[in-house]
């Protein structure tokens, strides 16, 4: 899942809130639906329905509402990561054509040891003292 496109698990669970909501709305309608069966009254059933209608149309809006939302930002989201790729891209090959720009010198060894986090060791020059007693 670490390779996964974060635009489409915004997507996937935009859509699983969706559905979720969805079905909280349809059961408050059914209440309402069910309350208006039980009522005695026209008013009180007129009421109900209209309570159920709402109920049904708020809800619907609000789903809508969020999946649009989660949309946006998984649409922004990929957008900026494209976005990110081509800068990186754009930034990788201007450091090649720099590089490649750069001419070689004789001291690559010596900038290789610099990156490798400390000095170039050089051998140590032999004392005078030295090269005598290696002589004889």
């Amino acid at each position: 899942m670490a390779d996964a496109d974060l635009d489409g698990i915004i997507r996937q669970l935009a859509k699983q809130q969706n559905k979720t909501l969805t079905g909280a709305v349809k059961a408050r309608r059914d209440h309402y639906l069910g309350l208006a069966a039980k009522a005695k009254d026209a008013a009180g059933k007129a009421r109900a329905k209209a309570l159920a209608q709402a109920a049904m149309e708020q809800g619907q809006a609000a789903a809508k509402r969020l999946q649009v939302a989660a949309d946006n930002a998984a649409d922004s989201y990929a957008r900026a990561m494209r976005r990110a790729v081509e800068i990186a891209a754009s930034e990788q090959s201007k450091a090649i054509a720099k590089a490649a720009d750069k001419p070689a010198t004789a001291a690559p060894a010596k900038s290789a040891a610099k990156a490798a986090g400390g000095k170039a060791k050089q051998p140590k020059a032999k004392t005078k003292a030295k090269a005598r007693k290696a002589k004889s």
